[in-house]
């Protein structure tokens, strides 16, 4: 009996080890994790805001306003200060980063200097506005090298923590493209000349409203759950998982999610009409069987079956076999940017891969046509007369107050760059000059 009794406490014993072993597993690798989010969400911010600051340096350089480069060069300084905040929650403290943390802090020291005085007594002097282009050259480069370290990094689903590893072992022995890739940033950094200092869908809208287009009466979960197996094509016998929004959320939604061998899938619909708000599906993409004018019907075919009425197509892009559309709201000739909302398409069969109506749902209302103060040909005076104008349009864009405005919209080419500038119809003032992306570079190729 006794026997028995020890054995049982042995089993106990070895079973509560185990369980705590297992516990103390469970906490050491959900530690990694969030520490492998941290890094990741930091290194992919680092590389959005560089390559937001190529395009905001470029934009200043087309500005034609004294008045408006001002602001301008304050965003570009506020951005320089966000990079710099993202290099410092990287895991790079034992390798050498300092020339590019240097690049940065002369960028944003140059535009602030710059910005506090007044423009409009004191403009640019040739010397500043060579020394802004050397920048945005510059500027161009670290994000192209950023970008090939981002590329290679999601295509081989390299690990920060594998960095950090390899950092902290001083093994000069173990291959980390990541590490690779850094150095090269800071080897294109130390290249530059010393004494320098001596952006898509293009949402203008800078203030968050209320949700004001959410129609239509509460949904129940099994609702969501019947419109998410549609969207997602979905057999009825196979698993969706969904949650609501917690207490706060700007606005309550249904979160889907769905995943197989093929394929995995993610919903944001809202409780309110069962909106779609977002959706991502991700799958591996074939190659390309269709073109991108025909990825353009399907994505306008697709926002037909929501009854998204009078969306205009602006802009286009190929990305690794995926077309990116993205769509404005247009009624009797007047484009309205704060309504606006981006549909991916997989070319390679049609299928819809991504919705983001975050900012229609958010802005889109009635409202009256809007009449211009000014002519059309009042309104390109304005405009840097070194910018080739290509195509006019009336535009409503939401100015820095979060203010809609009606301006006149002019897609214009300045040396090899294309820009859009906005020139409020009022009273002539430079609204907003944003510089274009243009093609996609593949990164692929130069491996």
């Amino acid at each position: 009996m006794f026997r028995w009794i020890l054995i049982a406490v042995l089993a106990i014993g070895i079973a509560g080890t185990a369980f705590w072993g297992y516990q103390e597993h469970q906490e050491k690798n959900a530690i990694l994790i969030q520490a492998e989010n941290t890094y990741q969400r930091a290194f992919h911010e680092l590389t959005y805001h560089v390559d937001l600051l190529n395009d905001k340096i470029g934009s200043a350089l087309a500005m034609n306003s004294d008045q408006r480069l001002s602001p301008q060069l304050v965003e570009i300084w506020r951005i320089t200060s966000e990079a710099l905040s993202d290099v410092g929650q990287l895991p790079l403290g034992l390798l050498p980063f300092n020339k590019t943390e240097e690049f940065l802090s002369e960028i944003g020291d140059f535009t602030y200097r710059t910005a506090v005085r007044n423009l409009e007594t004191d403009p640019l002097s040739d010397k500043e506005t060579k020394s802004l282009e050397s920048l945005y050259k510059q500027s161009g480069e670290i994000k192209d090298e950023l970008r090939q370290v981002q590329h290679v990094a999601l295509k081989n689903n390299l690990r920060w923590m594998d960095v950090q590893l390899a950092m902290a072992n001083e093994d000069e022995q173990m291959d980390n493209t990541i590490i690779d890739g850094f150095k090269t940033v800071e080897k294109t950094v130390e290249g530059f000349s010393e004494g320098n200092g001596d952006a898509s869908i293009s949402n203008t809208s800078v203030k968050k409203h209320e949700y004001k287009f959410l129609t239509g009466e509460e949904i129940s979960e099994d609702e969501a759950l019947a419109k998410a197996k549609s969207l997602f094509n979905v057999k009825n016998n196979e698993k969706i998982n969904i949650t609501k929004s917690g207490k706060g959320a700007d606005v309550p939604v249904y979160s889907i999610s769905y995943r197989n061998d093929k394929k995995n899938a993610y919903m944001d619909l809202s409780q309110k009409g069962g909106h779609p708000i977002t959706l991502l599906v991700d799958r591996p993409v074939n190659d390309k069987q269709i073109s991108l004018n025909q990825g353009t019907k399907k994505a306008q075919k697709y926002l037909e079956q929501f009854d998204f009425e009078n969306m205009t197509v602006f802009q286009s892009t190929q990305f690794d076999n995926i077309g990116a559309f993205s769509f404005l709201y247009s009624e009797d000739g007047v484009r309205y940017y704060s309504d606006a909302m981006e549909v991916k398409v997989a070319l390679d069969n049609g299928d819809i891969l991504g919705l983001t109506a975050n900012d229609y749902f958010m802005n889109h209302t009635e409202r009256e046509k809007p009449t211009p103060e000014l002519s059309e040909e009042e309104a390109k005076e304005m405009v840097n007369p070194n910018v080739d104008i290509q195509e006019e349009f009336l535009a409503v864009i939401d100015n820095d107050l979060g203010e809609e405005v009606l301006t006149y919209e002019f897609l214009g080419i300045l040396g090899n760059e294309t820009y859009r500038i906005f020139i409020n119809a009022m009273d002539g003032k430079e609204e907003r000059v944003e510089k274009l992306s243009g093609s996609e570079i593949n990164y692929a190729s130069s491996m």
